[in-house]
């Protein structure tokens, strides 16, 4: 027999098509729940008829034919999105009875992106979570995935647990990151930390899209008075959400149990000069190009402000290389060579 014409099928078409006229009637197919609603209830459908008649792929391929000829004016039925319907219905039924409220909040094409590049239902809604959050475009999720946030968010050693109240501890673990990933800076192995500085303010969309929702940034090269001495930050932040400022200390080489001890003088010269009474605790943050994690613990452990450590990952430019790299001046002078060889 047929798919087209099998009474089941049929019966099954004829409710999907039912369903797509009720949601045109309430006028909410455009939003956005609605359509992920539909979504799910086609990809079930799908499933279901595969399993009671043992159909394969050709199913998917006779309903997008029927959907697509009784709505012409609709896109969104063709057979690879009917197929990632069925993704989704199969990927998040196993925990869920109906659609996730989570996933609801999402474009279709997120949640495309998510399916396709994700295995575990988990990590899926962390993503989920975190778009509903910062509300990234396709290329930021893509973007964040490929990159593994989920593996580096809330990873920093820390000593927030010990010094910072509940729930502020777990606010302000979950806002730092380790490692940090800042591909978008070239540098030397012979750069200074003044050349990162420079760099990620140069690139200060990217550095804040790094560095995670909430950072506002307030300067480079802080200058702050203590017992009329003068005395730098690298970089000073406002966090929105801690309701903090936050201090963030560049270190190109390894960590070392010195720059705790540092920071921590930092932390309470800003509490003393810019906190106020409503802001919480100031938050430090040191960013090494390396760091053992048991030199990171001995050197917060008595410590009272809250401090953490993480390291930074760069595109770096080999000496070796970098000095073969022409100048802006052999450039010029090459193409003025070549100008007169034409003439």
């Amino acid at each position: 027999m047929e798919i087209s014409i099998n009474p089941e099928y049929r019966q099954v078409l004829d409710e999907i098509k039912l369903h797509i006229r009720s949601s045109q009637l309430r006028a909410v197919l455009a939003a956005n729940s609605e359509l992920i609603g539909l979504y799910w209830h086609i990809g079930h459908s799908i499933v279901t008829l595969q399993a009671a008649n043992g159909w394969g792929t050709a199913v998917v391929k006779q309903l997008a034919a029927d959907l697509t000829t009784e709505h012409p004016g609709i896109q969104g039925f063709s057979r690879t999105s009917l197929f990632a319907m069925r993704q989704m219905y199969i990927f998040f039924s196993h925990r869920f009875e109906t659609v996730p409220r989570i996933v609801g909040q999402l474009p279709w094409g997120h949640i495309r992106t998510i399916l396709g590049k994700i295995k575990d239902v988990d990590v899926a809604l962390f993503y989920m979570t975190a778009y509903t959050e910062n509300g990234w475009t396709r290329p930021i999720l893509e973007l964040q995935i490929e990159q593994s946030l989920h593996i580096r968010q809330g990873a920093a050693p820390t000593n927030f647990s010990n010094v910072l109240p509940s729930p502020q501890s777990e606010l302000a673990q979950q806002s730092f990151k380790d490692p940090y990933l800042f591909d978008f800076l070239t540098l030397s192995k012979r750069a200074i930390e003044r050349d990162v500085e420079k760099q990620l303010i140069d690139h200060i969309t990217r550095f804040l899209l790094e560095l995670g929702k909430g950072f506002a940034f307030l300067g480079r090269q802080y200058p702050l008075e203590v017992n009329a001495k003068n005395y730098i930050l690298d970089l000073l932040f406002y966090h929105t959400k801690l309701k903090c400022y936050v201090v963030i200390e560049l270190k190109i080489g390894e960590f070392k149990p010195e720059y705790a001890g540092k920071m921590n003088f930092y932390l309470s010269a800003v509490d003393d000069l810019l906190r106020s009474d409503s802001d919480a605790p100031s938050i430090g943050l040191i960013l090494c190009k390396g760091k053992d994690k048991f030199d990171v613990e001995y050197a917060l452990r008595d410590i009272n402000k809250p401090i953490g450590v993480s390291s930074f990952i760069t595109r770096e430019i080999p000496i070796e290389v970098k000095g073969q790299l022409p100048t802006v001046e052999q450039l010029e002078q090459e193409l003025n060579e070549l100008s007169d060889g034409k003439e």
